[in-house]
């Protein structure tokens, strides 16, 4: 099989193995140890099942696909967990699409409304007298109240789904950008940017999501597309608002001081509009919304205290919170200072100035989705040992080009340094959400958290240190912000799992994917069989093993 289409999840067509087995002669889910269930569809049993899913292809068995927990059939090919395998930009079928769709926009619109404000920040800071020390307070603001919002979003989606989670979220951080237009001082600009800031925490909502809805095979892809599409928002907010602000000027006849506060009513109806669509169209996961599924059995009521607890005591949070703190803090940061540093550093025109810093923050449209497509292309051939290189090779790339760019004193030059030291900053951030799914099935939104809380207070330190005081120039923080992502990135090269191994050394001698994630629940709660979600994802991230075990069918039977 090609690699495309095991990366794309298409693997002839979307039949369930529940549904083949009186065809194969295997027995039912029911009687088969629950380690072994359903492992035809981890990435080494391909071996195995690859000729009985072409004759089931050749003899048009479209009946037999896959259905949720109300009988519908899916629109695209799940596996076993009925997540999709399979990624359609251009459809947006409930429920695996619908939400990508729904996740990516309104996280991007949240990108939109958090730095609405920094493309006008030349135009803001003189009507408001504004000091660098005030325009640093508030940028630190910005992302700094999203550090608790995160955390508490991945305790949310973990106890009661993303969806209610991200819808209102949105739609309680909507009133504050309404409020911006009647801020007079520093101290109110600052305390408004950090009432907008608490929105930024849809995007953990965002990645939960993703990795609830599509393969481990292609996770990587799916969660870098969605989220690399939202953070697009930081850089159509450097191009739009200031051509908002010169069409409610030069159009409507406003004066400065008016325009820029007009300007953001825009954000602000879109933000409150996307709040409504995600939680009325939205569904939490493949099989239905998390009350529903909670009601009928097929949820877990799990304890917040078990939940953190796991979390917290994983060594593996720390390692992606530092990491991700300067490789989505490192964008945060350069979303904050970027249109206002090549506005002052070359005596550009504030719109050519917006024009350009809004290029750091479009090149999310392929470049994060190139990070998680890195990730799942490594993972395939090499598996999370391949992910965790990956990861730790671009990511230290950011940081080179990062200081380069500070060093840079010329136009031309900065741009096209601006421009690869985008690409692999936000490929990073593509490559860590390709490994954050399987440090946790239990604590997988509460992790997804304390990662995106990281990247907040690595942008907030960031600026704290360089871009607070006088005692560096903007120039010479970006060269400092480049070195100390390069050492933060280092503890990438400690992170072990012991049943796929670390970038150095291969895995423990006899651990399965099954040990590893059955060991977040206690003997009474897998007595209680409330592992089996966990052992099912554990059989689909066999394939994290790497090209090389895919012909080893080895599945564990010392679980049940």
């Amino acid at each position: 099989m090609s690699l495309f289409g095991r990366l794309s999840g298409n693997y002839g067509g979307s039949v369930g193995r529940g549904e083949i087995q009186p065809l194969i002669g295997h027995v039912s889910d029911s009687e088969a140890p629950v380690s072994q269930q359903s492992t035809w569809l981890s990435g080494e049993d391909d071996c195995r099942h690859d000729a009985w899913l072409s004759v089931l292809i050749e003899g048009n068995c479209d009946s037999l696909e896959p259905t949720d927990v109300y009988g519908q059939k899916f629109a695209l090919p799940v596996d076993s967990e009925h997540k999709a395998t399979r990624i359609k930009l251009h459809s947006v079928a409930a429920p695996h699409m619908r939400a990508f769709h729904l996740s990516w926009i309104s996280l991007m619109t949240c990108f939109f409304s958090t730095f609405a404000a920094p493309p006008l920040m030349p135009v803001i800071r003189d009507n408001l007298d504004l000091t660098k020390q005030d325009i640093a307070n508030a940028g630190i603001a910005s992302v700094s109240g999203s550090i608790v919002s995160r955390l508490v979003m991945g305790t949310i989606c973990d106890l009661v789904g993303p969806r209610y989670g991200s819808a209102i979220l949105i739609m309680l951080t909507a009133p504050a950008v309404f409020v911006m237009p009647l801020v007079t001082t520093a101290a109110g600009f600052s305390l408004v940017r950090f009432c907008i800031g608490f929105a930024l925490a849809t995007f953990v909502s965002c990645q939960f999501w993703m990795s609830s809805m599509f393969s481990s095979k292609i996770v990587g892809l799916a969660n870098g597309t969605a989220a690399g599409w939202g953070n697009l928002g930081g850089g159509v907010t450097q191009l739009v608002m200031p051509l908002i602000y010169n069409l409610i000027r030069l159009k409507f006849g406003a004066v400065s001081s008016v325009a820029w506060r007009l300007s953001f009513f825009v954000p602000g109806i879109m933000q409150t509009v996307m709040g409504i669509l995600v939680l009325i169209l939205g569904q939490d996961y493949p099989d239905g919304n998390y009350a529903d599924l909670k009601r009928s059995g097929e949820k877990v009521n799990d304890s917040f205290r078990k939940v953190l607890f796991q979390a917290m005591s994983n060594y593996r949070t720390y390692i992606f919170a530092i990491s991700y703190g300067y490789c989505f803090g490192v964008e945060l940061t350069v979303d904050n200072i970027i249109a206002e540093y090549f506005y002052d550093r070359f005596d550009l025109d504030l719109h050519i100035a917006g024009i350009i810093a809004s290029a750091f923050g479009l090149m999310n449209i392929f470049s994060r989705p190139l990070g998680g497509i890195l990730s799942d292309m490594m993972g395939y051939r090499y598996g999370m040992r391949g992910r965790l290189f990956i990861l730790w090779t671009v990511q230290s790339a950011g940081g080179i080009f990062c200081s380069i760019l500070g060093l840079t004193s010329q136009l031309a030059p900065s741009i096209a340094v601006m421009l690869l030291f985008s690409f692999f900053v936000q490929a990073a951030c593509g490559c860590t959400f390709g490994i954050v799914p399987f440090v946790s099935r239990r604590s997988l939104g509460m992790i997804s958290g304390a990662t995106g809380a990281g990247g907040n207070v690595g942008s907030m330190v960031t600026q704290l240190l360089f871009f607070m005081s006088s005692s560096y120039s903007t120039e010479r923080g970006i060269t400092l912000m480049g070195f100390m992502t390069v050492i933060c990135t280092l503890p990438i090269v400690c992170c072990y799992f012991p049943q796929w191994g670390g970038i150095f050394c291969g895995p423990s001698e006899g651990e399965t994917e099954e040990n590893y994630y059955s060991f977040e629940w206690s003997p009474h709660e897998q007595q209680k069989g409330l592992h089996r979600v966990s052992l099912k994802f554990a059989e689909n991230s066999r394939s994290e093993r790497g090209k090389r075990f895919a012909s080893l069918c080895t599945p564990s039977d010392n679980i049940t």
